[in-house]
């Protein structure tokens, strides 16, 4: 399939896991794709990595700051000139009990997870074409409570409610906003998040599908939502989680 020729998406956190599987499945499906990331040399790896030539640009921004989000836009504008879609993928994790969260960890899970989404979307509206498509990647741990997930959960919370809000907002536009949330997938969050080699076991035992997922289970999906093929679908999150949210595992 090519359902994204000739088209422009940006990915914010595109150096790695769903953002670079992302990258990776619109590019393979023709698309014309903008990565970011905080850092110069993980950019270039991922472009390496991407082997995409004129059809990739990579910047460096970080979502939290408006003025990096401001730069990325006019360099997006002078490439492309218009965009068809985003996928706001750039998060982080703080993975503690609330009683040891820290002011610093707050502002830092709430700063790059929901006004970095808010304010790429924002600021990416002007370039942004009617009847385009927002997709913003939140967590299944919005559905299901975390011990340790806390202020990372209602970070999540926030951007799925984004959704739906902007969804309504920008529906005269024709601008569909859907979110996703990835239940255990294997990424280097996952891995900084479990690094006892014993985790996937563990983890997915609770999976009714009986395994953790993968990011190129994440890029389809996210290329389904910006894609024409959701045309009448705003305002969702899709639970990409092998039925961890809403399942038993049925075993023995």
């Amino acid at each position: 399939m090519e359902r994204f020729t000739n088209h422009t998406v940006l990915i914010t956190g595109g150096t790695s896991g769903m953002g670079l599987a992302t990258a990776r499945r619109l590019l393979d499906e023709g698309a014309y794709v903008v990565i970011t990331g905080r850092d110069e040399t993980r950019l270039a790896r991922a472009a390496g990595e991407l082997d995409a030539g004129g059809r990739l640009l990579t910047v460096r921004a970080d979502s939290a700051d408006l003025a990096d989000l401001d730069a990325l836009m006019r360099r997006v504008e002078t490439w492309r000139g218009s965009l068809d879609a985003v996928f706001a993928n750039a998060g982080t994790g703080v993975f503690k009990p609330g009683a040891d969260i820290t002011e610093a960890d707050f502002d830092h899970a709430t700063d790059v997870n929901f006004k970095g989404v808010f304010f790429t979307v924002q600021k990416a509206l002007p370039l942004l074409r009617d009847g385009g498509a927002i997709v913003l990647n939140a967590s299944w741990t919005l559905h299901r409570g975390l011990p340790v997930a806390s202020v990372y959960s209602a970070t999540k919370a926030a951007v799925h409610n984004l959704a739906r809000t902007l969804g309504s907002d920008l529906a005269p536009r024709g601008i569909r906003v859907n979110s996703v949330s990835p239940g255990f997938i294997d990424t280097e969050m996952y891995r900084d998040a479990n690094p006892d080699p014993e985790a996937d076991a563990r983890n997915g035992a609770q999976v009714p599908l009986g395994t953790i997922g993968h990011a190129a289970d994440v890029a389809a999906a996210v290329a389904f939502l910006a894609s024409a093929d959701a045309a009448y679908i705003t305002g969702q999150d899709l639970v990409i989680d092998g039925g961890l949210v809403g399942s038993f595992p049925n075993r023995p």
